[in-house]
C-alpha cells in the first residue's frame, strides 16, 4: 500500500510539475490556463489592484496589503514590455479551435493588449500629478476609500503603507522629470491648481490631517481592538503623516513649484512632440473606433443642434422665452424650488433624496432587465479633500467579495450647485440602471475568464451610462418636465464635450474659449464648466468616449428592433449588452448580430414546428 501510495504521489507530483512549468515559465496548455497567467502576473504588480478586488485580504496569501504600487517610470517601462510579451503569446494560440465564446475572450484581451502596446509609443505621455488622478489625491483617497479596516490586522498595514508614500512620491517626482526632458509638461493652471490642494492637505497639524482622523474613526467599528491598541496605531498613523507623507508631499510641492516655471497656458496636447498623433491615439483608446477627431467634432456639433432643438420645445411648453437657450436654462435652474438649503442640512437632504431616486429606481427596472445586480449601492459624498477638484458625481464599484458595495459618490462642496432638475439622471447614470448596473453584472459574470470580469473599456462603460439615462427618459422615470429638460441638458452637456475636448486638443482652443462655449451652449454653472473642461485637458479623449458608446448601443439596439420587429424583447437585448462584460464597440456589435441571428433562427425553427 506504501508503494502505491508513493507511485501515486510520484505520478501526482509529475502531472503537477508538467502543468504547472508551462503555465509559469512557457506557453500554457491551455489558453483558459494563459488568461489566468496573464491576471495573476499583473496583479500581483499592482497591490492597489489587489486590495480592490479584495478577493486574499485576511488570508494566509494576503502579501500585498503593506504595500503600495510602484510609480517609478522604470516600472511603467517593464509593464510596456510585458504587454508586448503577453500579446506575442495570446498569438500562439488558434482561434480557429476555440469555441465562440473563447474566442471572444482572446479577441477582447487581443484588443485590449494591442491597444496597450500601440499606445506605448507615447509611454510617458500623461500628468502624473493632476486635478483627479495624481498621485497627490489618488493615494490618500486610496487609503480612506479602498484600503480595508475590518480586522486588526488591517490597520497594522494602513499605517505601514502610510510609510510608503515616501518612496511613491519620490517614484513621481522621478517620473515627472523625465517627463520634462522629454517635453511633457502640465499647464499652468494644473499646477496652480494641484499646488493649491497640497498645500491645503498640509495645512494642518499631522493629527488632524484626513489621513489620521478618517483612520481614528474607522477604527471606532474595528472589533477586537482594545483601547490601548487603538491609540498607540492612530499614533503610528500620526508619526508616519509628519514624519514621512507630510515631507514627502513637500518635496513634491518644491517639484512642482519647478515645473510652473517652465510651464505654458497651452492646454492641448497638440503641443507635444507628435502630439497630433497622440490625440488620435488617446480617442482611439477610449472610443475603441478609428474615428477620426474632425470627424467627433462634427458629430458633436450636430448633437449639439438637435438636442437643443428638443429643450427649446420643452421650455416653450413650461413658458419660457427661448431666445437664448442657455440663459433660459440658467433662469430655470436659478429657482429656488430647485435648489437646497446652504450646509450640512442642504447636504444631508441631498444625499437622502439621490438614495430615494435609486430606490424608485430599482423598483421600475423590472420590466426591463432580466438579469439584475446581486451587490448593493449606496450613496456618500465625495471626500472633503478633493470635493474642489472632483467632478459632480461619480461610481466606485463594490469589491469582488461584496464586501464592499459599491457607491455613487455626489460632490457637495456647495449644495447650491445641486439643482433638482439634474438629480434624477445623475443618479440613474452612475447608479440605476447606470454604472452600478453595468460593472457590478460584469463583476458577476460566472463562466468567463477571470480577466472578463474586470477589464474596462471607456466607451462600453460610458456608453452604458448615458444610453441608462436615455432609457430612464423613454421609460418615464422622470417625474416631470423639468427633470426631462434635465435630462436634456445632460445629453446636450455630453454632446458639447464632443466639441470641447477636439476643439481642445485638435483645434488647439484655450482653456478659456472651451469653458466660454461650454457656458454659452448648455447654460451649466459656471464653477461646473471649469471643472469639466479642466478634466478634459488633463485625460484626454475620455470624454468623447461617453456619446460615441451611447450612440452605438442605441444603434445596434435599433437594428436588433428592425431585424426581430415584434420579437425584440428589450430584457434579453439588455442581458447581450450587458452580460458579456465591457467590450470594445466591434466586439459588442458582432455579439448582438450573433444574438440577432440567434433570434430569427429560433424564429424559424417555431415557424417550421
Amino acid at each position: 500500500m506504501k508503494k502505491i501510495l508513493l507511485l501515486l504521489a510520484v505520478v501526482l507530483l509529475a502531472a503537477a510539475v508538467v502543468f504547472a512549468v508551462p503555465t509559469i515559465w512557457f506557453k500554457p496548455w491551455s489558453i483558459d490556463h494563459y488568461y489566468v497567467r496573464v491576471f495573476l502576473r499583473f496583479a500581483t504588480r499592482h497591490p492597489s489592484m489587489m486590495t480592490d478586488l479584495g478577493i486574499l485580504d485576511g488570508t494566509p496569501f494576503d502579501f500585498y496589503s503593506d504595500k503600495l504600487d510602484n510609480l517609478s517610470p522604470q516600472f511603467e517601462r517593464m509593464e510596456a514590455g510585458k504587454i508586448a510579451e503577453e500579446l506575442a503569446m495570446l498569438r500562439r494560440y488558434d482561434p480557429a479551435h476555440m469555441k465562440p465564446s473563447a474566442r471572444l475572450s482572446a479577441d477582447v484581451l487581443g484588443y485590449f493588449l494591442e491597444n496597450q502596446s500601440m499606445s506605448n509609443r507615447f509611454l510617458y505621455y500623461d500628468y502624473p500629478v493632476n486635478l483627479l488622478f495624481g498621485a497627490q489625491n489618488m493615494l490618500p483617497d486610496f487609503m480612506m476609500t479602498i484600503h480595508p479596516l475590518r480586522r486588526p490586522k488591517d490597520a497594522e498595514n494602513y499605517v505601514k503603507r502610510l510609510s510608503g508614500f515616501g518612496v511613491a512620491f519620490d517614484q513621481t517626482i522621478t517620473g515627472l522629470e523625465l517627463r520634462r526632458e522629454k517635453g511633457i509638461v502640465p499647464p499652468r493652471f494644473v499646477l496652480d491648481r494641484v499646488l493649491k490642494e497640497m498645500s491645503d492637505f498640509t495645512a494642518k497639524p499631522a493629527g488632524e490631517n484626513a489621513l489620521v482622523a478618517t483612520f481614528s474613526a474607522r477604527l471606532d467599528t474595528l472589533k477586537g481592538l482594545d483601547v490601548a491598541r487603538r491609540k498607540e496605531l492612530v499614533a503610528g498613523a500620526e508619526r508616519e503623516v509628519a514624519g514621512t507623507v507630510y515631507p514627502a508631499y513637500a518635496r513634491l510641492i518644491a517639484e512642482c513649484e519647478k515645473l510652473r516655471a517652465v510651464a505654458t497656458t497651452d492646454d492641448g496636447v497638440w503641443k507635444f512632440p507628435d502630439g497630433e498623433a497622440f490625440y488620435q491615439s488617446c480617442l482611439r483608446n477610449q472610443t475603441t473606433t478609428d474615428l477620426p477627431a474632425d470627424t467627433i467634432h462634427a458629430i458633436g456639433l450636430s448633437e449639439v443642434a438637435r438636442i437643443q432643438g428638443e429643450m427649446r420645445t420643452l421650455l416653450k411648453e413650461k413658458g419660457y422665452k427661448t431666445d437664448g437657450l442657455a440663459a433660459a436654462m440658467k433662469r430655470m435652474q436659478a429657482e429656488p424650488r430647485f435648489h437646497y438649503p446652504p450646509g450640512d442640512s442642504g447636504r444631508a437632504m441631498i444625499l437622502a433624496d439621490y438614495q430615494r431616486i435609486l430606490d424608485d429606481a430599482n423598483r421600475r427596472v423590472d420590466a426591463l432587465f432580466d438579469v439584475r445586480p446581486k451587490g448593493g449601492v449606496k450613496v456618500e459624498r465625495v471626500p472633503a479633500f478633493k470635493e474642489a477638484t472632483a467632478p459632480a458625481a461619480y461610481y466606485n464599484p463594490g469589491s469582488l467579495t461584496g464586501s464592499r458595495p459599491g457607491v455613487f459618490f455626489a460632490n457637495l462642496r456647495n449644495p447650491a450647485e445641486t439643482s433638482r432638475p439634474e438629480m434624477r439622471t445623475l443618479a440613474y447614470h452612475e447608479g440605476i440602471p447606470g454604472h452600478h448596473f453595468q460593472l457590478t453584472i460584469q463583476q458577476e459574470l460566472k463562466g468567463v475568464p477571470f480577466f472578463r470580469r474586470i477589464l474596462p473599456f471607456t466607451a462600453f462603460a460610458e456608453g452604458w451610462g448615458l444610453y441608462a439615462e436615455r432609457l430612464a427618459l423613454e421609460s418615464g422615470f422622470q417625474q416631470d418636465a423639468f427633470d426631462s429638460l434635465g435630462a436634456l441638458q445632460a445629453d446636450l452637456f455630453r454632446a458639447v464635450r464632443l466639441v470641447v475636448d477636439t476643439g481642445i486638443h485638435r483645434n488647439r482652443w484655450t482653456r478659456q474659449e472651451a469653458i466660454d462655449y461650454m457656458v454659452r451652449n448648455t447654460g451649466m454653472d459656471s464653477a461646473k464648466v471649469v471643472t469639466e473642461v479642466e478634466r478634459y485637458i488633463v485625460s484626454p479623449g475620455q470624454a468623447c468616449a461617453y456619446k460615441v458608446g451611447e450612440m452605438k448601443i442605441l444603434q445596434l439596439r435599433q437594428k436588433a428592433m428592425d431585424a426581430l420587429g415584434p420579437r425584440f424583447d428589450i430584457r434579453k437585448f439588455h442581458d447581450v449588452v450587458l452580460t458579456n462584460g465591457s467590450l470594445p464597440l466591434s466586439l459588442l456589435e458582432r455579439v448582438v448580430d450573433d444574438w440577432i441571428a440567434a433570434e430569427k433562427q429560433a424564429e424559424t425553427q417555431a415557424g417550421k414546428g
